[in-house]
């Protein structure tokens, strides 16, 4: 829904029907609390995106306030879900928002780098092996290639976290079967040895695995399902 009357209008539809209730609505602000303002590459596109952001922040506070008063006017609400990791600080103004979310933000994934208002800390890591060393230069590891979601590009790709100083190549990046890696700590690494990446996004890391253990003080503390590994109980 894109206005406040059709949002009014759903308000209308839902409370009309037998063994319905609106309780809360939400309003995501993907243009600003998923888009990085300081991404890598042209100035140009910098300045474009923050420009957009900041025009969007403000028809948005007024636009999801008349959202809010209208559907109020239909039906009591309990609550009213906005923002996301990468527009907290601005959706937290609004008067007409109830709750915020910012899941993503927990994991501190490889999108969430280019911010300029904030850096969380990584906290989700997929860890894989080296499988083969090609040349003295080139360590290779089984798969790598989870890219994220969205149109296609560098930002999609998983971040190298450790060792420090590796890269991908430019003919190969990180793909579906293998990922060549170059730098300093491709030359000692040997076949066995793992490294540690980061997925691009939060949630679509656990469509690749079935369980996330939980680490603290470098040891596992608990290892739980993902919703990708409780569907199995249900096979």
């Amino acid at each position: 829904m894109h206005t406040p009357r059709e949002a009014a209008a759903f308000a209308r539809a839902v409370a009309a029907r037998p063994g319905f209730e609106l309780a809360g609505i939400m309003g995501y602000e993907g243009q600003v609390a998923g888009l990085g303002d300081n991404q890598p590459g042209s100035l140009l596109k910098r300045a474009v995106v923050r420009a957009m952001q900041r025009s969007s922040v403000e028809e948005l506070r007024h636009r999801r306030e008349a959202a809010v008063a209208a559907v109020r006017a239909v039906t009591p609400l309990r609550f009213v879900n906005g923002g996301g990791t990468g527009s907290l600080e601005t959706t937290t103004r609004e008067d007409a928002v109830t709750e915020l979310a910012a899941g993503s933000g927990l994991y501190g994934p490889g999108l969430f780098d280019f911010y300029r208002s904030f850096r969380p800390v990584p906290a989700a890591y997929f860890v894989l092996p080296v499988v083969r060393r090609p040349s003295p230069k080139i360590a290779t590891l089984l798969g790598g290639g989870w890219i994220a979601s969205g149109p296609p590009g560098k930002d999609r790709l998983p971040t190298l976290a450790w060792p420090p100083g590796l890269r991908v190549t430019a003919t190969e990046a990180a793909g579906e079967v293998q990922t060549p890696l170059l730098g300093k700590p491709a030359q000692v690494l040997r076949i066995g040895d793992r490294v540690w990446l980061r997925h691009a996004k939060a949630g679509e890391l656990c469509e690749r695995v079935g369980e996330l253990h939980l680490v603290s003080g470098g040891e596992v503390v608990d290892t739980v399902p993902t919703y990708r590994g409780e569907g199995r109980h249900f096979l």
